[in-house]
């Protein structure tokens, strides 16, 4: 058990120095630049990771390194590597093999965290090969090696991963191997009989013991579903039989919810606790994930009649009463089972995402002393957690014969584990459904999302076809270098956005510029929001409408043409694989979807224009609906704008009132958008 990312990605980089035949990588995100040792390796090898994965490769003859990362929606672009591809594909070494898994239905995601090298050693578990993971055991608060990759700290983190040997990592290397068969249609070879690859200075916690790999596989692709770790959930919850003990990044599958309550609801039940953090990460997933944990443990606190069940998080000291991240994904079942791997206590970890998870259980004729290894496992968990050390855990629980006792024994703030109630209130409870789209039961069937879908494409003269590619993607690259890498995105902020336009303001041809400003934004992913809102303020409430509806007709029209030009396949290559499997709603139903995807944020202004070309929509309900769909937006966003400079400038009752007018105004229709979509799901 590799207990925070300081030893695991240590332990990865000794590993993969000893390969010699392949390095097996399964992940839910990856970064090139990561340094696995922030302090330096100094073992002769590049410190970040692309760099070193290249260096082996060229070292080594025959030597493949097989890496198969998600490809994430747009959702998490701003938190990605940009141009991954390129870094870890295209600019490495021809056996440095590279590809983004879109194998998986609408909604889910390749969420395996499973390395694997020459068959000889795996890891398995929470932790990605990315960026703001590595922390120690200590999470000493203001440690100067816990910075991201712009060099900003970032919180206390901890994860939990596995390493395993012998036919458990040759298992798991068929596993990855059939991974990036389903993923690209080619099987890389077996290694031949390799050394071992276990660092010298990482002693196993348990030897000669079986290894359990249970997998989640969605039904996709005429593949049928796997649902092990669903089972091995169910099946451990049944056969507790003194205590369950969770430390899991997420709490809101209801099918867990459902197992619990029958086991609280017994006369003697096994104590529960359950590790989690204080609060979700970000306000997206605290308005979500946070409101189906509070709903669950709302059901577990009605269901616990003999006060077992207990929700606890880690505390640190000088952290101004915040909790320890909790990242990692593992249960105790009594001393008789341990399992660790990528599954979160989620619907989605059960049904829709792949996981991975190992298991070991006290059985046979080596069950004493594998219960005993599995009781250090547990305590070393929790001596990390209560700011002591395994023995004192040992002898705590060997007293009082219960996890709760022993935390309760150990409990020394602020290094503790502390009980806590989510609290949601009622106005947000409100407004997440009870089935919700962020953590479904089962795979999301595209035919019962409105969406875009592209039809088979009517093909131009190739010539031309690539000739446009060729163009497009050169200048696209070359717009978005800039924006990453030069002081353009410096100046391509809201003030100077503001400083800009009022200069050229009272040009003659200040008109065509600026529609040329909608038109390259919209190339460039530059919000529209934002250029709308700029336009309101430089030249106020209706010159300022005028222009932004023509900016942003202008820019959806050479969004579709682009998109017509090149086509479904070259769109579908772009914006990922899943574009081609959603419906043809939007060609059915044209003017009306697009209305609707230009009212509510479903996705990317510039990706719906480039989609739109390449389907079946016509040219004019495309118009029509845009015209229609972004004028309401258009009105309020100027008009709040404007308002607002003038209340900034000269402050007065008037100009004060007139802007909370304008305000209630947007409340207003966000809350008739919100009703009207509560309506459409609820006659769906």
């Amino acid at each position: 058990m590799l207990v925070d990312a300081d030893v695991y990605f240590r332990a990865v980089r000794d590993a993969m120095r000893a390969a010699r035949h392949s390095i097996l990588l399964l992940s839910w995100d990856l970064d090139s630049r990561l340094r696995l040792v922030p302090d330096g390796a100094e073992d002769g090898y590049p410190e970040p990771l692309g760099d070193f994965l290249h260096a082996l490769v060229a070292e080594r003859e025959g030597l493949h390194v097989w890496l198969l990362n998600w490809d994430f929606t747009m959702l998490y672009a701003m938190e990605r590597e940009w141009l991954a591809t390129i870094r870890l594909g295209w600019g490495t070494h021809r056996r440095l093999h590279f590809f983004m898994d879109a194998n998986h239905p609408i909604g889910a995601s390749h969420h395996q965290k499973v390395i694997v090298v020459d068959d000889k050693i795996a890891f398995v578990g929470g932790l990605d090969l990315t960026g703001a993971r590595w922390d120690t055991p200590e999470h000493r608060v203001g440690d100067p090696l816990r910075i991201d990759r712009d060099g900003k700290p970032y919180p206390p983190f901890h994860d939990v991963q596995a390493a395993v040997d012998g036919e458990a990592a040759k298992a798991l290397g068929e596993l990855c191997r059939s991974r990036w068969r389903q993923a690209t249609g080619e099987f890389p070879e077996p290694p031949a009989e390799a050394s071992s690859c276990w660092p010298d200075w990482l002693p196993p916690d348990l030897s000669d013991v079986d290894v359990g790999i249970s997998r989640t596989e969605p039904a996709f692709g005429g593949q049928h579903g796997v649902q092990e770790v669903r089972q091995l959930h169910l099946d451990a919850i049944d056969a507790a039989q003194h205590s369950l003990l969770f430390e899991n990044q997420y709490f809101t599958s209801g099918l867990i919810a459902d197992a619990l309550t029958k086991r609280l609801s017994e006369p003697d039940p096994p104590e529960v606790v359950v590790i989690s953090p204080l609060k979700q990460s970000g306000w997206l997933e605290e308005a979500t994930m946070g409101v189906l944990r509070a709903r669950l443990h709302a059901r577990l606190r009605a269901a616990d009649r003999w006060q077992r069940y207990r929700l606890v998080c880690p505390m640190l000291p000088n952290q101004n009463g915040q909790c320890l991240n909790v990242h990692s994904k593992l249960f105790f079942v009594d001393d008789r089972l341990s399992s660790i791997g990528s599954a979160n206590l989620s619907n989605r970890s059960m049904a829709c995402d792949t996981e991975c998870t190992l298991t070991i259980e006290a059985s046979g004729p080596h069950a004493e002393r594998i219960a005993d290894g599995i009781m250090r496992l547990r305590a070393r968990l929790l001596a990390e957690h209560l700011g002591t050390d395994t023995l004192q855990v040992l002898q705590t629980f060997e007293e009082f014969g219960s996890v709760s006792l022993t935390m309760d024994a150990l409990y020394a703030w602020p290094r503790c584990l502390q009980d806590f109630e989510p609290r949601v209130s009622p106005e947000l409870d409100a407004l997440v459904p009870q089935q919700a789209l962020f953590d479904p039961e089962r795979p999301i069937d595209p035919a019962k999302v409105v969406t875009i879908g592209l039809p088979t494409e009517t093909r131009a003269a190739l010539p031309w076809r690539f000739a446009g590619l060729i163009l497009l993607a050169l200048s696209l690259i070359g717009l978005a270098l800039s924006w990453r890498y030069t002081p353009m995105r410096e100046y391509l902020n809201l003030p100077a956005l503001i400083g800009i336009a009022q200069q050229l303001r009272d040009l003659p041809f200040t008109p065509l510029l600026v529609i040329a400003a909608y038109v390259v934004g919209g190339l460039l992913l530059f919000p529209v929001t934002l250029l709308i809102a700029v336009t309101g303020v430089v030249f106020g409430f209706m010159p300022g409408t005028l222009y932004a509806l023509a900016g942003t007709l202008c820019s959806a029209a050479a969004g579709y043409a682009i998109g017509a030009l090149l086509g479904r396949d070259v769109v579908r290559r772009l914006l990922g694989a899943r574009i081609n499997r959603l419906s043809h709603r939007l060609a059915r139903r044209g003017i009306i979807a697009m209305v609707v995807l230009r009212t509510l944020p479903l996705a990317p202004y510039s990706v719906v224009n480039l989609v739109s070309g390449a389907s079946h929509i016509r040219l004019g309900d495309f118009m029509i609906g845009t015209a229609l769909g972004m004028l309401p937006g258009i009105l309020l966003t100027t008009a709040f704008a404007h308002n607002l400079m003038i209340a900034i400038r000269r402050p007065s009752q008037e100009t004060l009132g007139v802007l909370v007018i304008v305000v209630l105004l947007l409340t207003g229709f966000a809350v008739v958008i919100r009703k009207w979509t509560a309506r459409q799901r609820n006659r769906s």
